[in-house]
């Protein structure tokens, strides 16, 4: 298998690890995971009319997601090659890092105007004015870039002997392995410094906020108002939750003894594929808006055929 060999020398054209895909599933596999991003792509443009401003960064988050892990993993699978160009693998490695964190900020901001809209329905306008909407999008944009940059930045200063990329997209813990050697130690603490503050900022602010629209729901006489009031909201938890579990199943996929390196990979890949794909369905996307996108994709495909 190619993740078993070793390249001891490191240049700018690095080999990276591809899936074992049998030759009669290369073409089947390639148009099922084309047909997953189009579809993405397209469902995810049209959220780009929200209700709020700040919803607009969650489907602009998953493009960034999908597109960074997908694409070239599909290209590697249909042209049965896989070499990928050192400065490539680095931005590739930064966006879905980029990705992981900016959907728990992003969602922890959902949270807050949430929180806002339904706690203070009569001050939301005076509270959530577009400025500070804006501002709460930056910040949580920042924060993200920032810690992501201090984690490349410690992971460029070690000295690079080795050629190939264990994963079959680039990462900062691939990246890391074209090391030679040396004390990863600081590495290893600031990865997991991240990994904890992005979690425990997240889930703290979307549990004090969701809390307060519990209580308050509860107060509210009006039942149809604690239905509104909920379906708000529950768009954000499930997807929420739906990151958590589809990321702990790709942590303990590397975790398990005997766990094949395809499905290892595979789960890998379903924390930037899944959410981007789900999310329009889980934000309201009409059945027949489904249908009309993926009809003028299958359409498209049957034209291109025929030629």
């Amino acid at each position: 298998m190619a993740g078993n060999l070793s390249y001891p020398t490191f240049t700018f054209n690095l080999k990276i690890a591809k899936f074992d895909v049998h030759p009669n599933a290369t073409y089947p596999v390639f148009f099922a995971g084309a047909l997953i991003y189009v579809f993405s792509v397209l469902c995810n443009r049209n959220l780009h009319k929200p209700m709020f401003y700040i919803l607009f960064s969650l489907p602009l988050t998953d493009l960034i997601g999908i597109t960074s892990a997908l694409p070239r993993v599909l290209v590697d699978i249909i042209t049965e090659t896989n070499d990928v160009y050192y400065p490539t693998c680095v931005l590739q490695g930064f966006l879905v890092h980029m990705y992981g964190g900016a959907i728990l900020f992003i969602l922890a901001a959902m949270s807050i105007d949430r929180y806002i809209a339904i706690c203070n329905p009569l001050r939301y306008n005076s509270i959530m004015t577009p400025g500070r909407i804006c501002g709460l999008i930056t910040l949580a944009w920042s924060l993200d870039l920032v810690l992501v940059l201090v984690l490349f930045s410690l992971q460029s200063r070690m000295e690079k002997c080795k050629s190939f990329i264990a994963n079959v997209y680039c990462d900062n813990p691939s990246l890391l392995l074209l090391s030679c050697g040396g004390d990863f130690t600081m590495n290893n603490i600031y990865g997991l410094f991240i990994t904890a503050f992005m979690q425990i900022t997240s889930v703290s602010v979307q549990l004090y906020s969701y809390t307060n629209i519990l209580i308050t729901c509860i107060k509210q006489i009006n039942t149809d108002s604690k239905v509104k009031a909920v379906n708000t909201c529950m768009a954000q938890i499930a997807t929420f939750f739906l990151f958590e579990i589809v990321s702990t199943i790709a942590i303990l996929s590397y975790r398990i003894p005997n766990f094949s390196s395809s499905a290892q990979r595979i789960c890998g890949l379903m924390i930037y594929t899944i959410l981007p794909v789900v999310n329009p369905i889980i934000y309201g996307m009409k059945t027949k808006e489904i249908r009309i996108a993926l009809f003028l994709v299958l359409k498209k495909q049957q034209q291109s055929w025929s030629r």
